[in-house]
């Protein structure tokens, strides 16, 4: 059975659970609730889970590096598992997407993200799947706090909604692959109804 690997960036801890920079973290808890599996076995320096899905084998992983050394988990996984970057599907939170909009792709460079950077650093490449959730970018101001905070009232109303879209989304690309998935959703604003 063909394995993926599947990771949620963010940062481990209470005080990181509800910042923009979680996004990655968000999506796979809630994927992962929705598939009924847990993600709770500590291993390659993060929290581990796998299910059966659609006849694939979905390796879940959140590594608890911290955001800025995911790529060392990351690249412990696949190479236990025997997976290359095609393999790979990593969900990120994105300053260049506005909130409530998700876009896939495949490649390209970090964009500033210390997440991806720390991937195409360790696993030296980055031709590997994005799920690109939008969080959209501050008006003024620092963009390194803005996404440690906290998403705001506004949108942690929207916000399950976003999930659940983008667990549509995950569906699509295991089930359809990602041109079709990209052509589903690139587009799509996930807040407001189809």
């Amino acid at each position: 059975m063909a394995a993926r690997l599947i990771v949620g960036l963010g940062n481990p801890g209470p005080k990181y659970q509800w910042t923009r920079h979680n996004a990655g973290f968000m999506v796979l808890d809630r994927l992962s609730h929705s598939l009924g599996v847990s993600v709770v076995k500590k291993s390659f320096s993060g929290l581990f889970g796998e299910v059966s899905w659609h006849g694939e084998r979905l390796l879940f992983l959140k590594p608890q590096t911290f955001m800025n050394l995911s790529g060392r988990s990351v690249a412990e996984a696949l190479r236990f598992h025997k997976l290359t970057l095609s393999d790979l599907i990593v969900i990120h939170d994105d300053l260049d997407i506005p909130f409530g909009k998700v876009k896939l792709k495949e490649g390209g460079g970090h964009g500033g993200h210390n997440g991806l950077r720390s991937l195409v650093q360790e696993l030296g490449g980055a031709g590997f799947t994005r799920v690109r959730v939008g969080i959209g970018r501050p008006l003024h101001g620092d963009v390194v706090n803005y996404v440690l905070t906290n998403f705001t009232t506004e949108e942690m109303g929207g916000l399950a909604t976003v999930l659940d879209g983008v667990v549509d989304l995950m569906e699509a690309l295991v089930t359809s692959g990602l041109p079709k998935a990209m052509s589903l959703y690139n587009n799509r604003d996930l807040l407001s109804p189809a």
